[in-house]
Order: C-alpha cells, then sequence, then structure tokens
C-alpha cells in the first residue's frame, strides 16, 4: 500500500481515488467497487469482526485505499505499511454532515432494512452506522463530534512529514506535490456530489 485515505465519506473520496489513480497509485480500494465485490465486502466484515489476515485479503491487489472501509482501519494500515503516505480529506464540519445525512446514511438505511441485504449493505451497516457512529446516524451533533474528533487524531498520531491534510477544491498541485508526480494537464476529477449519488441510488432501488 503507498497511499491511504484517512477522511471519511463525502469528502471527496471518489473523486481522490480517480486522482489517484490517473497519477500511478491504482487500483484504488473506494466503498463504491464492493457494491459489485460482494467477496471482498466480505472480507471487510470479516476484517471488523477481527479474522486473522482479513484485512490483507480485504485489500490484496490494491495500491492505494480511500473512503470506507478502509478508513475504519486506518491506525491498522498505517502500521502495516509504514512507509505509506497519509491523505486526511477534510471538509467543513456542517457541510460533511448535510452531504451524510442526504447520502450515506440514507444508502445504508435502505440497505440495512432489505430482508436480502447484499454483502456491501452489510459493510455499510457494520463498518459505518455501527462501528463508526455507533447506531446514532440521526445525531447530528454526536455525528459530527466524531468527524471532528477523528481527523484530530489523524493530524496527532500520523508525522506531519507523511500527511496531508487535503481538499478536493485544491486541485492537483499540492497532492502531486506531496506524491511526488507531475500535474496532469486536465482538471482534477469532480465526481460524486450529492445529485449524483442520489440518482445512483435511485436507479438502484
Amino acid at each position: 500500500m503507498d497511499v491511504i485515505g484517512a477522511g471519511f465519506g463525502r469528502t471527496g473520496t471518489l473523486s481522490l481515488k480517480a486522482a489517484l489513480e490517473q497519477v500511478g497509485f491504482g487500483p484504488c480500494a473506494h466503498f463504491l467497487p464492493l457494491m459489485g465485490d460482494p467477496e471482498r465486502a466480505l472480507r471487510w466484515i470479516d476484517a471488523a469482526d477481527g479474522v486473522p489476515g482479513a484485512l490483507d485479503a480485504a485489500i490484496d491487489g490494491h495500491r492505494s485505499t480511500v473512503d470506507w472501509p478502509g478508513v475504519y482501519f486506518w491506525r491498522e494500515l498505517i502500521e502495516r505499511d509504514p512507509e505509506a503516505k497519509v491523505l486526511l480529506t477534510v471538509r467543513d464540519p456542517k457541510a460533511w454532515y448535510e452531504s451524510m445525512s442526504k447520502t450515506i446514511f440514507v444508502a445504508a438505511a435502505q440497505r440495512a432494512s432489505a430482508p436480502d441485504a447484499p454483502p456491501a449493505g452489510r459493510v455499510a451497516q457494520r463498518i459505518v452506522m455501527d462501528g463508526t457512529f455507533k447506531g446514532r446516524c440521526n445525531d447530528r451533533d454526536f455525528v459530527i463530534g466524531v468527524f471532528e474528533e477523528h481527523n484530530e487524531a489523524v493530524r496527532r498520531e500520523v508525522p506531519a512529514d507523511r500527511l496531508l491534510e487535503f481538499e478536493v477544491k485544491q486541485g492537483w498541485a499540492p497532492l502531486c506535490e506531496f506524491l511526488g508526480v507531475p500535474v496532469p494537464s486536465n482538471d482534477f476529477p469532480r465526481l460524486n456530489d450529492t445529485a449524483a449519488f442520489q440518482e445512483r441510488l435511485r436507479s438502484h432501488s
């Protein structure tokens, strides 16, 4: 693993996944591909349950990871790969919560309520809804507190020379400088805003 994304979902992680893959750090693990990869989704659930070797199996074949479920294991991953760069994607906490409440929390609740919830839905429930937010996703202040405390923990625990705190609106320059790669000529990816997420959710409902 060369790059570890330590930022929560809805901080531009799908855009960052596309950017990392473009500059040579792919494949990049992200929640979205798990919807079509039930076997890997099950490995993530095993990892959350503490099954030995499951985390290695879950990230096998990837050079980078962003978003959940990988961010749930950020401490394990930075210990596992001590030379990997760490990216903390950040966003205004209030705007982040509003985005979460209209996207991930809605999707996870729908999948969890299905009698035949697919493995990706079980990942969302086990790792995001319950594991990260303790089943309190409707408690705005609690969720924002978790977000802020997580970001502070990353800043505190990751050595400064190994960490980039990044907002995707900053574009290519700080990311490429941090990773030591040339800046591409095209615009930085802009993917999966709230409207796009909601449209994808409707198409799969």
